[in-house]
């Protein structure tokens, strides 16, 4: 397996130590690796992580790991020395400081390194008494007046752990990506299913529903080698779904007991926060979830919009209280399916990407040249609408909330003012890979009286199952003349290489997710040029 350097260095020593950790996730912890029991314990099993990247500072990750997942952590609070240097052996060093991981944050580290300078990369490990962590390499944003040449961007969601190995992480390794975006779903919370056919591997953690749950949940997929690898190899910029927490929960609404739902999704957001690159006024004091929604800058080549399609949602339409998942309805039988009141986003986060919208179109005095060059909206699932043969729509998605969804067509198409530049859309959730042309009127085709106005990838699962068959996907296409592409039997991630004048796409697949070492191969590629909205193959 091809690992960057950075990597590399390390790689054999911390094979061995993941070994271990995945051994005590299956409940086979030796005796000696118990906390305080050997002074060769490494505290560093869960890897290292860079977040969002901006001009002038980068954000680190860590958690100190507890002996064994599932044991209450003894821990108490450490003081742990980081280091940010120019080279991987650490001789030209930027940066290096002290940052306290405390028991009530699950021991985990977010430090924010400021004062750096714009579009470089670094190399960063933290320390604590004889242990080092891994070598991760990140890097900081362009300038933001700048118009950078490239971005090179991988695009991911959905990696149950039972239902495949990490492959598509190892093959990303190859050609380091600038930036990941991961769109949602990187744990499932429940426990693994009775029989193991057809499944990679499995795990004996209960469905999660308290914080140590969460906690021994994030552990066992970190323990992944090439998840690990793949934080370690460039910045992550990340957002979440519903499996964070519980399957198709909606806002403040999940299954069963409104108090245990609410104890819960407080259990999950603390391990999500605990367990992921994100910066410290994520959890800030007066909010009721964390402030996922948010951009990020490439200068003036892209602006990422990253959404939040689960916490502000409204209810999905004609869904029972309480019911065990979404589902589907038929648009005929649910009156609420098309209220103009109802909202995927929430109407502050509606209102906030409007707002950046208008920003990408340069809607001030600059000229044209000045404003941004591709847009993009990072977001959990299908925007693109889906008539199916049998006459059911899709509740859970954007097809679920039909009125919000043109709203936010409105604003790409120029309708509400002036349109940016160019659109794309990235999305995951539903374990296919679909290739669309976003026309003004989503619920209508592309004609000459209903242009395209954006593009969109929404990209197969890391490694989920799908759950339909490529016939039912092909009945799908053929009855909706938006959908240019469309698979449902392979799993991988997406890739964009991104330049001032046109954005190139690989739909990447695993050949076997049931192997650790498949090949993966390239499905398809597809181009946008710029001021021309729209796919295209080739």
């Amino acid at each position: 397996m091809f690992l960057p350097a950075c990597v590399h260095e390390v790689y054999s020593r911390r094979h061995f130590l993941l070994a271990s950790s995945l051994a005590t996730a299956m409940g086979q912890l030796p005796a000696w690796a118990r906390m305080g029991e050997r002074p060769g314990y490494n505290p560093f099993t869960l890897g290292v992580a860079s977040g969002d990247p901006e001009p002038d500072n980068v954000l680190l990750w860590t958690r100190l790991a507890p002996a064994a997942p599932g044991l209450p952590t003894t821990l108490p609070a450490q003081s742990v020395r980081w280091e940010l240097a120019h080279d991987s052996r650490f001789l030209h060093m930027e940066r290096s400081g002290q940052a306290m991981a405390l028991p009530e944050q699950g021991h985990s580290l977010h430090v924010q390194v400021d004062g750096l300078a714009p579009d470089r990369w670094y190399y960063y490990r933290f320390m604590l008494g004889d242990a080092v962590s891994t070598t991760g390499r990140c890097r900081t944003a362009p300038a933001r007046d700048s118009l950078p040449k490239r971005l090179r961007l991988a695009y991911a969601s959905c990696q149950r752990w039972e239902h495949g190995y990490y492959a598509a992480w190892a093959h990303m390794l190859k050609d380091p990506p600038d930036l990941v975006l991961f769109l949602g779903d990187y744990i499932y919370e429940s426990a693994s299913p009775g029989l193991s056919l057809g499944m990679a591997r499995s795990h004996n953690l209960r469905t999660a529903q308290s914080l140590q749950d969460y906690r021994d949940r994030y552990a066992l997929y970190k323990s992944d080698a090439h998840l690990q690898a793949a934080h370690a190899a460039c910045n992550w910029a990340v957002i979440w779904d519903d499996h964070e927490v519980e399957n198709d929960y909606a806002g403040q609404q999940g299954m069963g007991n409104a108090q245990r739902f609410a104890a819960r999704r407080a259990a999950a957001t603390q391990a999500f926060y605990e367990n992921m690159p994100l910066r410290a006024d994520t959890l800030a004091a007066g909010l009721s979830g964390p402030r996922l929604y948010r951009s990020l800058r490439w200068g003036r080549l892209a602006h990422l919009h990253l959404l939040d399609g689960r916490q502000y949602r409204d209810l999905q339409a004609c869904r029972t209280t309480g019911a065990p998942n979404a589902g589907s309805v038929r648009p005929g039988d649910c009156q609420a399916l098309h209220a103009a009141s109802r909202s995927f986003l929430g109407w502050d986060q509606e209102r906030w990407l409007y707002r950046q919208l208008a920003q990408d179109a340069g809607t001030d005095s600059r000229s044209s040249e000045q404003n941004m060059r591709w847009s993009v909206m990072a977001q959990t699932t299908l925007l693109s609408a889906r008539r199916y043969p049998s006459g059911v729509q899709a509740s859970d998605s954007w097809d679920g909330y039909p009125a919000a969804r043109q709203r936010l067509m409105q604003q790409l198409s120029g309708a509400a003012g002036k349109a940016p530049r160019n659109s794309v859309v990235l999305g995951g959730d539903i374990h296919q890979n679909y290739v669309c042309a976003l026309p003004a009127r989503a619920d209508l085709p592309p004609a000459p009286d209903n242009p395209v106005v954006a593009s969109e990838f929404c990209t197969t699962s890391i490694s989920s199952r799908s759950g339909t068959t490529q016939a039912k996907v092909d009945a799908v296409r053929a009855h909706n003349p938006q959908v240019l592409f469309a698979r449902c039997e392979e799993r991988g991630y997406g890739w964009a290489d991104i330049t001032p004048e046109r954005w190139d796409c690989e739909l990447r697949t695993v050949l076997n997710p049931l192997l650790a070492n498949s090949p993966v191969l390239t499905q398809a590629r597809f181009s946008v040029l710029d001021r021309r909205p729209g796919p295209v193959e080739g």
